[in-house]
């Protein structure tokens, strides 16, 4: 007997093209594509019996967001994880948020069907080796050697976090300069520094990735004892 599935991808030929190989195999596919940001929404509203839902990068904060809110609204639904080779961090990330399954992008239809079918059953669809490595993730967490707001904060100089700190703050040169008490050339200088070091070209960019990264939240509060001059 078919089971009732959705295939939630951003990358629409990916996702049409399991779908097609899927729907072949006798399975019955509610929906074949949809972007990242309403793929919770769709699940949601549809509740199939397993989805499919591809990620491109399993590794970053948040991306399991929508297996999470899945899992809570309709917790029947069997989600398997779609995307490419993972760290045992992502797949302890995924099995976190309530996933019942990791499957590789490169998975033969084969793979992907009896991954289907375990998760319909109620059991842990991944590669053994992967979920070793994911379960000991899990019960003991390694350090973040790879923490890219640590990594970021530990290439700028303290006078240029402050330069950071205050261009997140949305100060302009003049208001960089009068508050740390030095001249607009030199607060300019240490801007370009600052987003030559991030490897951004702008300063709303330097902001966002500041604030993405929780580079701010590590570089603690800065002192200003002075006043911007008139």
């Amino acid at each position: 007997m078919g089971v009732r599935l959705m295939v939630v991808d951003d990358h629409r030929l990916l996702a049409e093209a399991l779908a097609s190989a899927l729907k072949l195999r006798g399975h019955r596919v509610l929906a074949a594509a949809a972007p990242a940001a309403g793929a919770a929404e769709l699940v949601i509203t549809r509740a199939p019996e397993v989805c499919l839902l591809g990620t491109a990068t399993p590794a970053e904060p948040g991306i399991f967001d929508p297996v999470a809110r899945i899992k809570q609204e309709r917790p029947q639904v069997a989600v398997l994880v779609l995307g490419p080779v993972p760290s045992p961090r992502g797949i302890a990330a995924a099995f976190a948020a309530g996933a019942s399954g990791y499957v590789r992008h490169d998975e033969r239809i084969e793979g992907v069907e009896r991954a289907i079918m375990k998760a319909r059953a109620g059991e842990a669809a991944v590669a053994p080796q992967l979920l070793q490595g994911a379960f000991s993730e899990l019960l003991n967490p390694a350090a973040q050697p790879d923490d890219e707001g640590q990594r970021l904060l530990q290439m700028l100089t303290p006078r240029e976090v402050e330069v950071l700190v205050r261009v997140a703050d949305g100060e302009d040169t003049r208001l960089i300069a009068a508050g740390m008490g030095i001249a607009p050339s030199t607060a300019r200088t240490h801007v370009q520094r600052v987003l030559m070091k991030l490897g951004v070209g702008s300063r709303l960019e330097a902001a966002a990735l500041a604030a993405r990264t929780g580079l701010l939240d590590r570089a603690g509060p800065v002192t200003r004892n002075r006043k911007p001059e008139a």
